[in-house]
């Protein structure tokens, strides 16, 4: 419960509760929040797995509820919550209908407050007592998939970031990091004095905040962090505890502790070793190097806190990565000039929010721009990012078979499909594996864009006959 009180902008949602409160309340999302009864946390994900995930969880498209699988004993466990891209921006009034490139014009930073905050504290740290899932029967185990490590309070001292922690026992947790996160670089340095980083995992916490964590921080601009750009996302500042390791005061539960460089290998006793959960793609994670080990030396709470988790693949993880990567393409483009000429960025489902990337052009861009040199440049923001789709401004990007008509109608892909090269294939694509071009026949690039937009001088015989 904060006593520091911010003003929300109608239908903000400034925590995870503003957000499930938009959707019990709403008639015109019938269907989008459900409430069960009967199901275990491992047993709730198999549930939504098959009964709602979609693309690319299971081969379902539309939006996904948010679903509370109600726990006899303790916390319920709550899924799905931004399983639509749509709600999940309509909850931020710094993105609520607008093309992101505009929206990112705007968008001032709006620093976070330190206010007094009561959670309550926990007796004792057991982990065992929150309802961690595991996925599948093949992961090394429980995970906690919707935690947001921070540290520090702003500027080059903050880092923010999500990551899958696995749950070694009641009292530690295993930790994968990429080595270009800020959290490992911070890690890296206090491990280099003798020390261990203090470090807060924050559970449940405001949509804007999972959406500017998923923002690279390389590309932010100058005077923005990622919790100034969740307050610019969400139109009011995020509400911070004071001290060395600061908590998200709107948090359902945070746990505290101490990042170690102690490491572990990702498994649990007999659990068959090189697999972790399913991965943003939609297929089996596998174990790389050992993981960092987090130390959890207290819990607290909000009153009647509701745990957060998510599957790891489907459009929930893929609308937060995916917001989350155009905007930083935004405003890198933003920064070097380059966004006059853009209409709209979004990268798509099926690509896990990450792999493919639609990016619609101005009238007449396409002539006077180098899309080679563009689409490289693209790339370089996002290094994830596989496929990229150019097409011109009259096409609905949020809607996939939009993007696909115009593939289908503007161009030829064996004329109109462009490959680059020198890129290093990505581990989680198994298509950019040795053994699958070995099976094509030999290596091939690994990225490529695509030109779906009209020649100028066709345009007229190329125009929907409903236009206008």
């Amino acid at each position: 419960m904060l006593r520091h009180k911010v003003r929300a902008e109608e239908g903000a949602a400034l925590d995870l509760r503003a957000a499930l409160a938009t959707l019990r309340d709403c008639p015109a999302d019938a269907g989008q929040f459900l409430l069960k009864d009967g199901f275990s946390p491992d047993a709730a994900c198999t549930d939504f797995a098959y009964a709602h995930a979609g693309v690319p969880a299971r081969p379902r498209s539309g939006s996904e509820p948010a679903v509370i699988y109600r726990q006899p004993h303790g916390p319920d466990l709550l899924l799905g919550l931004y399983g639509c891209e749509h709600r999940l921006k309509h909850w931020m009034p710094g993105l609520r209908g607008r093309p992101l490139p505009e929206a990112c014009a705007t968008l001032a930073p709006i620093p976070p407050v330190v206010a007094p905050v009561q959670h309550d504290s926990w007796e004792g740290v057991d982990l065992a007592r929150l309802p961690f899932p595991r996925a599948t029967a093949r992961d090394a185990g429980p995970y906690i998939t919707m935690g947001f490590v921070m540290t520090g309070q702003q500027g080059p001292g903050l880092a923010l970031s999500a990551h899958r922690m696995l749950v070694l026992d009641d009292r530690r947790l295993a930790i994968f990091m990429l080595t270009s996160r800020h959290l490992r670089h911070r890690a890296q340095a206090a491990w280099s004095r003798g020390e261990d980083l203090p470090v807060t995992i924050n559970i449940g916490v405001p949509p804007a905040v999972a959406v500017a964590s998923a923002t690279a921080t390389a590309h932010l601009p100058p005077g923005m962090d990622k919790l100034s750009l969740a307050g610019a996302l969400g139109g009011a500042p995020v509400a911070l505890s004071g001290g060395d390791a600061p908590c998200l005061a709107q948090s359902e539960f945070v746990l505290h502790g101490r990042l170690t460089p102690q490491t572990c290998a990702e498994t649990l006793g007999d659990r068959p070793a090189g697999v972790t959960m399913p991965e943003f793609l939609g297929y089996d994670g596998h174990a790389g190097p050992p993981l960092q080990v987090i130390e959890v030396t207290a819990i607290t709470q909000r009153p009647g806190a509701i745990l957060q988790a998510t599957l790891g693949p489907g459009r929930e993880q893929c609308a937060i990565l995916g917001l989350g990567g155009a905007l930083a393409q935004s405003l890198a483009l933003a920064a070097r000039g380059g966004l006059s000429q853009i209409a709209d960025l979004r990268y798509a489902m099926a690509g896990g929010g990450m792999l493919m990337l639609y990016v619609a052009l101005r009238p007449d861009a396409a002539r006077q721009l180098d899309l080679a040199r563009l689409a490289r440049r693209l790339i370089e923001v996002m290094p994830f990012t596989k496929t990229i789709v150019f097409t011109d401004d009259d096409v609905n990007l949020a809607c996939d078979e939009d993007v696909l008509w115009a593939m289908t109608t503007r161009c030829n892909l064996a004329q109109d499909t462009h490959a680059i090269d020198g890129l290093r294939p990505l581990r989680m694509d198994p298509s950019q594996t040795e053994d699958w071009h070995a099976a094509r026949g030999g290596a091939v690039p690994t990225r490529a864009w695509i030109d779906a937009t009209r020649p100028a001088a066709l345009r007229a015989a190329a125009t929907r006959s409903f236009d206008g």
